[in-house]
């Protein structure tokens, strides 16, 4: 039996570094970065005035995925063509990824591979393992004290 390629597309808030919106597929099409996109937009509760990078990858660049940014109504960012430092964040949550998680031999399946991915994504990543850019913070704990302060600032004004 041949190996077996996954793909994964993730939409990563900056802010905390915490990703958001996650798809996979067995193609890497532009369907797969839409899906991941609109979970990102739904999660995140519909949000205005955000901007949104993105790479120079045919999937991002397509019609029907830009047509998916308009109607989200999402300004979009891109990297410049050969700089992988505008991609940084992202570049490192997949090293994290596939050496933190990802069996050496691979998975068994489609369905295991998804499963085992969400749960590091919203189990290790996002609330257990601490991140530099956070201070020593998980995604999550990053998130919710800013939300506690901003919630402080606002009642006190």
């Amino acid at each position: 039996m041949g190996t077996l390629w996954a793909y994964l597309a993730v939409v990563m808030d900056l802010f905390a570094r915490k990703p958001v919106g996650w798809a996979m597929s067995l193609s890497p099409d532009t369907n797969l970065t839409g899906r991941a996109l609109s979970m990102a937009f739904e999660a995140r509760g519909r949000p205005k005035n955000v901007m949104f990078h993105r790479d120079q990858g045919s999937h991002y660049t397509r019609l029907q995925y830009r047509q998916l940014l308009w109607r989200y109504q999402l300004e979009q960012n891109m990297s410049r063509r050969g700089n992988c430092w505008d991609n940084s964040p992202m570049e490192r949550f997949f090293r994290s990824l596939k050496t933190e998680w990802v069996p050496s031999k691979g998975y068994d399946n489609f369905t295991q591979a998804r499963c085992s991915i969400t749960n590091y994504i919203t189990g290790y990543y996002s609330q257990t393992r601490p991140h530099q850019y956070n201070g020593g913070l998980t995604p999550n704990e990053s998130e919710r004290l800013f939300w506690n302060d901003s919630k402080a600032v606002a009642n006190i004004t």
